[in-house]
């Protein structure tokens, strides 16, 4: 049910590792607009120290939490693979959600939790599921966003997004026994580094129908998940893409081209440009009358505004805006999670059966491979894994 615009929204942080304590902390700290009735983490340590910073109560399980602060709304900036119970029991109480990137490990979880979100929409239809997506509101991305949107590049050719601006070295994996490891974080640079990225690429152009995943294994660390990626996705209006990441190149690159019948954006070192054809590049090729001629094109840079509202905070005032109003305008709803989980594990499935792999994907035949892995990890969960807490403002917007 929505709220009183003027009334605080009852919140709670679940997880005060390097997310929840970096992040989502100074966030809660300075809003007016919500009341912090508890924060939780596994870690006594943590959990006390940033509910004296909040001036609230600390909860050692999500349950406990659950059952006792009467909050109305959750922060879940956990490891990955417990963003599906801790969701799923959320959203069984009637609680809003605002979960961390990315929304599950592998497509059968994400179902599961949208499933969840579903179903409690049936006897609470203003239930609020978001997720932390604040790539989608940076200026550059919103703009190109806006080209596409206005077609101004007419019928897609081609993408290629090259981002290696994803730079770990073996001490950042060796910091915690769980990363870069199949059963403490289900993945490598696509589940951890490159959610953002491939929730960008289907937000601005749809999921292909078709992928095509080269991904290595502990190419460049001592790791057991992938280090280095290459993917070739084609679509069904003919459109093809090109997705390269790794977290070993220094210096790294972020080049994003995107070509349609007329001209060519790039977007590179914080300047896109438009590369405009005066008219279309297909009528051209049928009509032209010289065998090597080209088409006039026009080169512009761009204007982007860059003062406004955007990253982390943007996002979470649209979530609490959201619970007041009851209605849907979110930088990123919570069911649209799994188009980039789905491109995560259409490129690891075809790279482990080096064949291509048609979407919609086998979700099944993914997560059969994945508990292999799992099986065969290094990783053992123990009850509290003790997380350092990192400064990650070096992490975001790889540009």
């Amino acid at each position: 049910m929505k709220l009183n615009a003027k009334k605080k929204v009852k919140i709670g942080l679940i997880g005060l590792g390097a997310i929840g304590a970096g992040t989502y902390v100074p966030i809660l700290k300075n809003n007016e607009q919500v009341e912090v009735v508890g924060v939780c983490d596994t870690v006594k340590e943590k959990a006390d120290q940033y509910a004296a910073e909040l001036k609230t109560k600390a909860y050692y399980n999500y349950l406990d939490l659950f059952d006792r602060s009467g909050l109305e709304a959750v922060i879940i900036g956990v490891p990955h693979y417990d963003h599906t119970p801790i969701s799923i029991e959320a959203f069984k109480r009637g609680l809003h959600v605002l979960c961390e990137k990315p929304i599950a490990v592998h497509v059968n979880d994400a179902k599961k939790m949208i499933a969840a979100y579903e179903e409690a929409k049936t006897k609470q239809p203003d239930l609020i599921f978001g997720l932390m997506f604040q790539e989608r509101t940076l200026p550059f991305h919103k703009k190109i966003k806006d080209i596409l949107d206005g077609g101004e590049l007419g019928k897609l050719i081609r993408t290629t997004w090259i981002n290696t601006k994803w730079f770990r070295s073996q001490l950042y994996y060796d910091s915690g026994d769980w990363r870069a490891t199949w059963a403490g974080e289900g993945g490598g640079i696509l589940t951890n580094q490159c959610p953002h990225n491939l929730d960008l690429y289907q937000w601005l152009f749809g999921l292909p129908s078709s992928v095509h995943g080269f991904a290595h294994i502990g190419k460049y660390h001592h790791i057991e998940v992938e280090d280095e990626v290459t993917a070739y996705f084609e679509h069904e209006n003919g459109m093809v893409g090109h997705f390269i990441v790794t977290t070993a190149e220094t210096p790294g690159t972020n080049r994003f081209e995107i070509v349609g019948e007329y001209g060519k954006l790039v977007y590179e070192n914080e300047q896109l440009l438009f590369y405009r054809n005066r008219s279309s590049m297909l009528k051209f090729i049928q009509e032209s009358e010289t065998k090597f001629g080209k088409l006039e094109s026009w080169y512009t840079e761009i204007p982007v505004q860059l003062n406004i509202p955007h990253n982390h905070p943007y996002v979470f005032e649209k979530f609490i805006s959201a619970i007041h109003s009851g209605e849907q305008e979110l930088v990123a709803r919570g069911p649209e999670g799994i188009n980039g989980v789905t491109l995560a594990n259409a490129i690891m499935l075809s790279s482990f059966t080096k064949q291509t792999v048609e979407l919609p994907l086998d979700a099944d035949a993914y997560e059969v491979k994945l508990n292999e892995l799992i099986q065969s990890s290094k990783y053992v969960k123990a009850k509290s894994d003790v997380q350092v807490t990192e400064d990650m403002s070096s992490s975001f917007s790889k540009a």
